[in-house]
């Protein structure tokens, strides 16, 4: 039999070596199981159309779907051909077992992440020929590890994140035993316009929240794109082989089926339904960025069964338990595991005299529960820029203010220099990178000059815009794209314009009324609309909160009741003994004897 184990004598070099790789990842008895159920008995090889239904990717959604462009419908039709196009080399219209394990080798062994994204890249290039879409994309060879040359255009950023999407979702919903289900794909335009704003060139005035992702045509250069994704959405490359293998895990599972059930198949709705400000496409988003254990809890989410409760992920929402750091307290306290928090807000618009509110939407990830302290504290985490443009800024090495929650002193203490009330995350003491005030009603998020926990870059559109600057350099900036407005007790500064001529643009600025320095990059200010917390440490930290606020609401009914038996008559208390002589201290007291 081809699928039987290489222990036999007179084993040949190939096979055996193919076994042994398959076998170093425990892979070997899925395989067995899966080409004998693929097989024709006859020849004991796997037909190559058996072979494509299998990897083929069938969804029957609705033709007016909104948020999905045209040709994905046409690219899913020929991904499970150009998957067996990129991993098998067919022999006769048919696969045997050999090629079997071989392909399965390529696009499952443990590989560099960019040796994955590039084969990804391959298969995403076959689709598209297939589907007679030009793509203007070069591989200098058959290597998967070489260069990529040419570039793509953002709606074919939206296919290949919309097929990643797909395949994901599809490894967690492929069960033999279910039959229909819906597929929601998501709005995913907040990482398209990252690829851009990263990638491409793009000019000063591009507006974020009102572009067109379908009709824009900036190139986004092969090899940016590439380092685009390995460093904001590392997980993304391995979407290709988590599907692979779950296919065919399936025929491992699925008895004496030939083919699995297309667990895809079935009415299909294209609109997202989720309200939260956590949508499935920013929780898949942020799912990409982590390779910890995190990112099974985020991908709960993204995906969730019908046995998974993700409301028990949500700890708290303000419009939903209150706003307020006392109402965010209750819900967070006692959480000891990883927390998301998101924060939605709106802000005036950079142009002067613009009223415009723009909205957006930025989180932080913190690999621990909140504290009250009046320092920062933590061990890790991550920010985020979410929507409209997603980014994440991972830590940078040089400092450990992870995140600071401090809530107002249980007792009328005195403090000569009270500590800011509220939750912020990097920065300094009264500069804050991210900080949301007690009643959370405002956040004020300050330039990334001021922290050096987490790294660099704008936590919303034009956030790096230089915001106040004196009226003499102000022309020259405009003239190099800036938007700036400026107050007009600010003077030039003859090193300030030597600097500029050159190109650099720094930050300080002279006030000759203040006489002193003052940053270029103020602070900004937006009203809260919405706040989130997400647990993501699984049934166990749940367990463990739980546990917690029934020992404090056990604690606090002990407290409110008082046993009068305990206490003895009033007359006899050394309370009033001490309430008479405070009364009259000078009367004068006989010692019973």
């Amino acid at each position: 039999m081809g699928a039987s184990s290489s222990t036999e004598q007179n084993v040949p070099t190939e096979r055996r070596e193919v076994e042994t790789e398959a076998a170093s990842a425990g892979a070997l008895p899925m395989l067995q199981k899966a080409f004998s159920n693929l097989a024709n008995p006859e020849t004991n090889s796997v037909p190559i159309e058996k072979l494509q239904q299998c990897l083929n990717l069938v969804y029957k959604g609705q033709s007016d779907a909104g948020n999905r462009p045209e040709l994905f419908a046409v690219l899913l039709d020929h991904w499970g051909s150009s998957i067996v196009d990129q991993f098998f080399v067919p022999t006769k219209g048919s696969i045997n077992w050999v090629e079997f394990v071989r392909g399965y080798n390529k696009c499952c062994a443990r590989t560099s992440a960019s040796m994955s994204l590039n084969i990804l890249l391959r298969v995403f290039h076959s689709a598209l020929g297939r589907a007679n879409v030009p793509l203007k994309l070069e591989f200098e060879s058959d290597d998967a590890d070489c260069k990529i040359n040419g570039s793509l255009l953002p709606s074919h950023v939206l296919l290949l994140l919309l097929m990643c999407w797909s395949m994901s979702w599809d490894c967690r919903s492929l069960k033999p035993s279910e039959g229909k289900v819906n597929l929601s794909p998501p709005d995913l335009n907040h990482l398209v316009l990252s690829a851009i704003s990263s990638c491409a060139n793009i000019d000063s005035g591009f507006n974020a929240w009102d572009s067109d992702i379908t009709s824009l045509e900036v190139e986004i250069p092969a090899g940016k794109f590439f380092t685009w994704v390995l460093s904001t959405i590392p997980c993304l490359s391995d979407c290709l082989r988590q599907y692979f293998h779950a296919r065919l895990q399936v025929l491992f599972t699925a008895g004496d089926e030939s083919v699995p059930p297309n667990s895809s198949a079935g009415d299909v709705s294209f609109t997202t339904c989720d309200n939260n400000v956590l949508t499935h496409g920013r929780a898949w988003a942020i799912a990409l960025t982590q390779r910890s254990s995190i990112n099974e809890e985020i991908l709960d989410v993204c995906f969730p069964s019908s046995k998974d409760g993700v409301d028990d992920r949500l700890l708290y929402r303000s419009s939903a338990h209150g706003r307020g750091l006392n109402r965010f307290w209750s819900c967070v306290e006692g959480y000891k595991g990883p927390l998301l928090i998101l924060v939605a807000a709106s802000s005036g618009d950079i142009h002067e005299g613009s009223s415009i509110d723009r909205k957006w939407i930025l989180g932080a990830l913190t690999n621990q529960g909140f504290e009250n302290k009046d320092q920062f504290y933590g061990s890790s985490g991550c920010l985020y820029a979410i929507n409209p443009v997603f980014h994440a800024f991972p830590l940078s090495g040089k400092e450990k203010n992870f995140v600071y929650s401090h809530l107002h002193p249980t007792g009328r203490v005195y403090e000569p220099h009270p500590k800011p009330v509220g939750i912020a995350f990097g920065g300094t003491m009264g500069n804050e990178r991210i900080f949301i005030d007690e009643d959370f009603a405002r956040v004020t998020v300050r330039h990334h000059a001021i922290d050096k926990t987490y790294h660099h870059g704008p936590l919303f559109p034009n956030q790096n815009m230089l915001a106040s600057l004196d009226p003499y350099s102000r022309p020259y900036l405009v003239g190099k794209g800036f938007d700036c407005c400026f107050i007009n007790n600010w003077s030039r500064d003859e090193d300030t314009m030597n600097s500029m001529k050159q190109g650099i643009f720094p930050s300080l600025y002279y006030d000759r009324v203040c006489n002193k320095k003052l940053m270029g990059f103020l602070p900004t200010e937006a009203s809260i609309s919405e706040v989130e917390v997400w647990g993501l440490g699984g049934n166990v930290a749940k367990k463990v909160q739980d546990s917690y606020k029934k020992r404090e609401e056990l604690f606090t009914e002990q407290r409110r009741k008082v046993d009068l038996k305990t206490f003895a008559s009033w007359d006899d208390s050394p309370e009033k003994m001490m309430m008479d002589m405070m009364s009259n201290p000078n009367a004068v007291r006989r010692e019973d004897r």
